[in-house]
Formats: C-alpha cells, structure tokens, sequence
C-alpha cells in the first residue's frame, strides 16, 4: 500500500491537555494531528490516559506489532546483511526492461 511519506521530523510537538479543554476543540486538535503530524496526550485530572496520533502512523504502528510483519522484516535484513540486494536503480532497469518484452509479446487488437 502506497502512503505519502511525512517529512521526518527531529523534534515532534507533543502537547498535553485535560480532557476537558480537548472535548471543546476537537476538530482542530484532529487537523493538527492530521495535517501537522503533532502529539497530543490526553489528561485525566493531570494523569496522563490517551493520545492522538495520526491514522497512516498508528496503522504502521499496529502492523509492526504483527508477528508475521516482523518475522518478514527479519528476514529481510538477513538477508540484506548476507549480500542478497542490489541497488533500486538496477532493480528498476530490468523491471523496465521485462515491461517492455511483454508489451512486444503481445498481439495488437
């Protein structure tokens, strides 16, 4: 699945508020979830009890937790420590190339 990629950010903002305060401008607090990708910690009488993260990241979150996703992703940096990559650029190159023998295989309608 295709995602657009947040900009990394070094220091992301994280703001805590009661509950209360959130309930009254929770509209705005999703867009700058959302929009801005910041933290926002929800507070229960100064405990801190939930907090808002952006949707694309809680699903990466989830899937990371899933242990056939990280079984995958142990493999792959095994294999990638063992020598069995080889560089995008060169990937591409013959992906473009099988594309271009399969469109000459084909019969014109």
């Amino acid at each position: 699945m295709a995602r657009k990629v947040a900009p990394t950010n070094p220091s992301p903002v994280v703001q805590r508020l009661p509950i209360t305060e959130a309930r009254a401008h929770l509209d705005t607090l999703v867009k700058r979830v959302h929009v801005d990708k910041e933290y926002i910690i929800l507070e229960k009488d100064g405990i801190p009890v939930a907090g808002l993260m952006d949707i694309d990241e809680l699903e990466d979150y989830l899937e990371l937790r899933d242990p056939k996703v990280r079984e995958h992703i142990r493999k792959s940096n095994e294999e990638y420590l063992a020598g069995k990559s080889r560089p995008a650029d060169e990937l591409l190159a013959d992906l473009r190339k099988e594309v271009r023998k399969g469109a000459r295989r084909r019969p014109k309608v």
